[in-house]
């Protein structure tokens, strides 16, 4: 299963970029997420709980963060399970650029999953995983623009 989309964040490259590496910002704004946190090899520990049709589980998974381009992008190695209710795995490359107003943050992602998630059918997955990622993006854009907006009110004017 494969995800693409768009995302204007209306802040710098550089604000998007700082806060697309902030495991705080991370677990506001991924729905469900209980837990977000580094782990002992590098990589960050999550757990999130989420609802799939009939299925509601909490998972637990990790991600990694490799090809990191300062303020351009990565890409992201993520897997989850939920016990009975299945396992995800997750690679997602990510990219920034300047544009009018702020910074188009494109993703390409593939998806497989496995177990009773697998057995629902990749149209519901699909369904909830795009509600997911609106939920995030939703979040993400709202948590870091007022931060940009707070900042540029603190900024002196200039004369």
């Amino acid at each position: 299963m494969e995800f693409t989309g768009t995302q204007i964040i209306k802040a710098s490259r550089a604000e998007v970029w700082k806060r697309l590496n902030d495991p705080a910002t991370f677990q506001q704004c991924l729905p469900g997420c209980e837990q977000y946190q580094q782990g002992t090899d590098g990589g960050y520990d999550a757990v999130i709980v989420a609802s799939v049709g009939p299925i509601k589980a909490r998972f637990k998974g990790t991600a990694r963060f490799s090809h990191h381009e300062e303020a351009t992008g990565y890409h992201i190695e993520g897997s989850g399970s939920g016990g009975v209710a299945g396992f995800g795995k997750l690679g997602a490359t990510v990219r920034l650029e300047d544009v009018e107003g702020g910074t188009s943050l494109q993703y390409v992602a593939a998806a497989q999953m496995g177990g009773k998630l697998a057995q629902v059918g990749s149209r519901l997955v699909g369904s909830v995983a795009n509600k997911f990622l609106a939920e995030f993006f939703l979040r993400f854009e709202k948590l870091v623009s007022q931060e940009a907006d707070a900042g540029s009110v603190l900024e002196p004017s200039p004369e």
